[in-house]
């Protein structure tokens, strides 16, 4: 029991002083008598029964049978380890059978001892004893307070969180008890099963869990979902009735102050050891006991977090803000803590615009408040505000010099802004503080796929596949950049492998276009050639163009009337795109107009004139949420980011943060779902709704022309074009000539100075997703998806990229190319049979003519 030349530790004394006391008849072991007398005298204020004291000696001997002798009972060993298991508390055990005359060892020597043995001392629990009663040995200059806390858990030792009455330990040290037991049983269980006690979906997120300064406050690894306690059965059956017990013994507490403090303590253990679930009980009901205390309502937020409840999260945290706001001089330094975890909520519904708001307050109660300016650089990253990402990022990275995630949201940030260079050089920091970083892995192979560096992007990401054998992103860009690499059979085998892992059809497409290029004489070659030249481009795209050539639009001429010419094509297609990416066209236009009549919007008046209904941009997400409610949060994030970048930042030029809510509603609703007269004529009301000097159905001409201006800058211009584009006159600005809804439509239907091209973007959202059996493209070889236009002459096809790009093979060289567009291959089938039929009705007439002479 004791290591030679050392003198045993003051545990295993204590457990030898108790083995000894109830071996009575001196066999070096323990029988079933000899245990119910252990068991009752280190429980004096429980009365059991003999169902419950053969309960529980049923259990330690089936728990411990590799420390039994079937004639004799428990061994020594046996006993001390049911203590290394926190099935019980030596400490608590040994007070209570008033046992004395210990050997004294010193810290140094109980260490030495303690890694031979292999015995943490951390592991043990703390005394109940309630009065300063000093113990022999390591602990004779250490308080039973400090003890406890440094036993119980780093929680306990905040000035705000810990325990303040002597009642509450009792009741945390019996909890601890019945959780390692129980905990026990779970690692027992994960043994058998091989399998460790927390998911693959453990997550680290930087939620504040302590109520101490900003600056030195430690996040908690959330686990979404819960860990199965359940399945343990009649032991987590057991262990709730335990919990039970400490709960009903903490709501007989004298006075509702102890209560609190008691239940605040129960959910912090429960919530340190993952009970995610039974934290919430106790965190609920302080905030029954105290409303106006901030702390419950903090911890009871992480905890829903911690449970993937999210909204309810987030409600938790504004009634600690709340809380917090009108006792500040008392939560002043917890009120960073509430902003980022408000913010960090608000992030996991999707809204970024809001959750760097509450970053922002954050860094401003707290300068030094590095997790908070991380926060607040990753979510403008994600709303596409990269200048001032960059900023917030960089400070970060001031303050704490190893923060392996501001270094790789910077890398991000500064590749969205060009700097290619340096934005290598901090995933590389990234993936030095963290090697397992996958998203820096991820990040950094994109860099390199985006530069034409494809064999290290292609190593990159097989890093990343090491580390997550299921990324289908990794494994489809590793295609991409083994295609670029020219290694096309491993492509070809990565284009298989992500097909597998998500059964999506563009994938499926990919890899029948490299099968057709393979076939191609100079196909596959000339194509990653020109990706070579082009910067790496060829991993943007799976098309095939060579044997191509490029002519001006003058020489594409239309067959016919229903034919889109080229140059609008081009420019519905990029907004088709804009559409998709945001979904807009699957939110029904009657949205918004229940928007605009919404009594009471988050607006501000300007006074008289245009304008003057303005709305924060936070503001406007959450009625961007309530719009598209459909979406998931990511798809949400990036929808808001695709809207701020093509509409907001055209109607916030001077970025003050604040937009036109009715210019917004105008802006969006030619591209949601329902028919385009209805479109129209909503985006009318919301221009007569945005200025109060319109009455009477009517808008004026100025508006109106401005209105005109800004939607064609959004959407049909290049960023540079768009100041120009905007711009009004002053003769615009000061013609408050009134115009009613018909010659509204006009000026927008008009095809040069209006917004003509919205019925070729309402025929797109009808069919292009429209598939032309195996026709494919002749110059990209692609399969035909959307609009098919065929040269009449020649007789080729081109798909509606190539066809907007004014692409066509150099084997079909002409002066003028004349097309004609096919919606369907129904379409194209009828067509072809007209002509057939034409052609034999004009061979039979001829021949009759022929036999009349």
């Amino acid at each position: 029991m004791a290591t030679a030349g050392h003198p045993p530790s003051l545990r295993v004394q204590k457990v030898t002083k108790i083995f000894n006391k109830f071996d009575t008849n001196g066999d070096g072991h323990l029988n079933r008598e000899e245990m119910s007398a252990l068991v009752v005298a280190v429980n004096p204020r429980v009365q059991f029964s003999e169902d419950q004291i053969s309960a529980i000696l049923d259990e330690v001997f089936r728990t411990y049978g590799d420390y039994i002798d079937s004639q004799k009972g428990l061994t020594f060993e046996g006993l001390l380890q049911t203590y290394d298991d926190g099935a019980g508390d030596v400490d608590r055990d040994f007070d209570a059978l008033n046992l004395e005359g210990l050997k004294e060892t010193s810290e140094e020597e109980e260490d030495d001892i303690a890694s031979l043995e292999g015995t943490s001392r951390a592991s043990s629990l703390p005394s109940k004893r309630s009065g300063a009663i000093s113990v022999s040995g390591d602990d004779r200059n250490v308080t039973p307070a400090s003890r406890r806390k440094r036993s119980v858990g780093s929680w306990a030792g905040s000035p705000r969180n810990g325990i303040a009455y002597d009642d509450t330990w009792r009741l945390v040290e019996d909890l601890e008890m019945i959780i390692r037991r129980i905990e026990a049983k779970m690692d027992a269980k994960n043994r058998k099963s091989k399998a460790d006690d927390v998911s693959a979906t453990t997550t680290t997120v930087g939620l504040s869990r302590d109520m101490g300064a900003a600056g030195n406050t430690s996040t908690v690894e959330v686990a979404i979902g819960k860990r199965p306690w359940e399945e343990l059965g009649t032991d987590y059956a057991n262990f709730q009735r335990s919990l039970g017990e400490i709960r009903e013994r903490a709501n007989a507490t004298r006075t509702q102050e102890e209560a609190f403090d008691a239940h605040m303590a129960i959910g912090r253990a429960l919530f340190e050891h993952r009970l995610y679930k039974e934290a919430l009980v106790s965190f609920r009901r302080a905030t029954e006991l105290k409303p106006t205390d901030v702390r419950p309502h903090f911890q009871y937020g992480n905890t829903l977090y911690s449970l993937g409840r999210i909204s309810e999260a987030r409600e938790a945290y504004t009634l600690a803000l709340d809380a917090g706001e009108i006792s500040s001089s008392q939560w002043g330094s917890l009120l960073p803590q509430i902003h980022v975890n408000l913010g960090i909520a608000l992030e996991g519904e999707g809204m970024l615009l809001g959750a760097s708001e509450h970053y922002k307050e954050a860094a401003i109660r707290e300068p030094k408040h590095y997790r908070a300016l991380k926060h607040l650089g990753s979510a403008l990253y994600g709303v596409g505000e990269y200048r001032a990402a960059k900023k917030a990022l960089t400070e970060a990275i001031f303050l704490n010099p190893d923060y392996a995630d501001a270094h790789c949201d910077l890398g991000s940030t500064l590749h969205s802004l060009g700097d290619c260079d340096d934005a290598v050089k901090e995933f590389q920091k990234a993936i030095e503080l963290k090697q397992d970083h996958i998203e820096a892995l991820f990040n950094l192979g994109t860099l390199f796929k985006d530069t034409g560096k494809f064999q290290r992007a292609a190593d990159m990401y097989a890093r990343v596949l090491a580390l997550q054998s299921r990324n289908w992103r990794a494994e489809l860009n590793r295609a991409v950049s083994l295609l670029g690499a020219g290694q096309i059979d491993e492509a070809k085998r990565a284009f298989k492998e992500a097909y597998k892992m998500t059964k999506r059809a563009e994938l499926y497409d990919a890899i029948v276009h490299l099968r057709q290029m393979e076939r191609r004489p100079k196909g596959l070659s000339s194509f990653l050639r020109r990706g070579e030249e082009n910067g790496g481009s060829v991993g943007d795209s799976f098309r095939a163009e060579d044997n191509s050539t490029t002519v001006e639009i003058a020489r594409f001429r239309r067959a016919n009337a229903s034919t889109t010419p080229r140059q609008w094509l081009a420019c519905a297609l990029e907004i088709r795109k804009f559409q998709r990416c945001t979904r807009l066209s699957k939110c029904d236009i009657s949205s918004i107009k229940k928007e605009i009549s919404r009594p009471n919007p988050p607006i501000s008046t300007s006074g008289a004139g245009t304008a003057e209904k303005s709305i924060r941009k936070e503001a406007l997400e959450r009625i961007l949420r309530q719009l598209l409610h459909f979406l998931k949060p990511e798809a949400f994030q990036g929808a808001v980011k695709a809207i701020n970048e093509k509409v907001l930042t055209v109607l916030d030029l001077n970025e003050s943060g604040r937009v036109d809510l009715g210019m917004v509603f105008a802006v969006l609703a030619p591209i949601c779902g329902g028919p385009l007269d209805k479109r129209k004529h909503t985006a009318f009301d919301a221009l007569v709704w945005r200025s109060s000097a319109n009455k009477g159905g009517e808008i004026s001409k100025g508006d109106a022309s401005q209105y005109i201006k800004v939607l064609r800058a959004a959407y049909l211009s290049s960023p540079q074009e768009q100041n120009e584009l905007v711009e009004i006159t002053r003769e615009e600005e000061e013609d408050r000539t009134s115009i009613s809804y018909p010659e509204f439509v006009e000026l927008f239907n008009d095809a040069e100075w209006g917004f003509g091209i919205l019925n070729i973007l309402a025929r797109l959202e009808t069919e292009d997703r429209v598939r032309h059996g195996r026709q494919t493209c002749s110059v990209c070889s692609y399969p035909i998806i959307g609009p098919r236009f065929k040269e009449v002459r020649s007789n080729f096809s081109l798909c509606s990229f190539c066809y907007s790009t004014g692409k066509v093979p150099l084997i079909s060289r002409q002066e003028e190319y004349y097309f004609k567009e096919y919606n369907s291959e129904v379409e194209a089938v009828k067509d072809s049979k007209f002509y057939v039929y034409g052609a034999w009705h004009f061979c039979i007439l001829a021949i009759t003519i022929a036999k009349m002479w």
